[in-house]
């Protein structure tokens, strides 16, 4: 078991590697097809450049041809696929659904892809985004027959309401449009009653890191760099909330109500 999980990490970091280029293109509205390069000089790397994790070592976090910087996003990117993949997979062996793998391996991917962009950009990207709806409306569709009456369907309209409720009443000062959109697809993921508890976690870490960050007062030239005002991006909250739900949902949820039933 010990060697699975180290092929499905490998694995992941190998997928994490391409979702950092596709974090990459996106922002700079270019095909994902094509050879990788380096952000700064542009120069094409090499495949020894290419190694997931240990390429940044080896090259002490610098570019081989100009020696510029190499952002700390890419090998973070990359062992967080690794170790989602391994908990998809130890997961997944429970059931033995190779369709649910292939599933939550690309729901796991598109998360991480929009939690990095949202975290950089303030801008949840549709084309990320839409696929994962109309791939999650149709696996749940053909896996779970009742899905057209189920609370997975509920759970997403009943999140797009809520947040575009509070979308509409502050003119989209409190919550943005693309928020919206994702809760839908985390609702068709999560279904009834998990959706609250991703939502809840998501509400909860967001005031959690919005305070403390406050409360430390970053400045630059003695003025506050963070307040009340400041537009901080939500969907990585609601994603971190949404992946705990995804692989522990059940045992919180199952806590939570033996602890005040008891």
């Amino acid at each position: 078991m010990f060697i699975l999980n180290f092929l499905i990490f490998i694995f992941g970091l190998i997928i994490g590697s391409f979702l950092n280029c596709v974090v990459y293109r996106l922002e700079e509205g270019d095909k994902l097809s094509g050879r990788s390069y380096c952000p700064t000089c542009k120069h094409n790397l090499k495949w020894i450049d290419l190694f997931p994790v240990f390429s940044y070592i080896f090259l002490k976090g610098k570019c081989r041809y100009c020696s510029k910087k190499i952002s700390i996003q890419y090998p973070i990117v990359e062992i967080l696929t690794g170790l989602m993949f391994v908990l998809v997979f130890n997961q997944s062996t429970q059931t033995l659904n190779l369709s649910a793998l292939v599933f939550s391996f690309y729901i796991v991917s598109s998360l991480i892809v929009i939690f990095v962009y949202d975290l950089k950009h303030l801008i949840i990207p549709d084309k990320i985004l839409f696929p994962a709806i109309i791939i999650t409306f149709l696996y749940q569709l053909l896996f779970n027959f009742s899905f057209l009456i189920s609370n997975y369907l509920w759970a997403g309209l009943g999140a797009f309401l809520f947040f575009g409720t509070i979308f509409f009443m502050s003119n989209g000062k409190w919550m943005g449009f693309g928020d919206c959109k994702l809760v839908f697809f985390l609702g068709l993921l999560l279904g009834f009653p998990n959706i609250l508890l991703g939502l809840f976690l998501g509400f909860f870490f967001g005031a959690i890191i919005g305070l403390v960050s406050i409360l430390l007062n970053l400045s630059i030239e003695g003025k506050t760099k963070l307040d009340l005002k400041t537009q901080i991006p939500f969907a990585p909250f609601l994603i971190a909330g949404t992946i705990i739900a995804m692989f522990w949902g059940e045992q919180i949820i199952d806590w939570y109500l033996n602890f005040f039933l008891i």
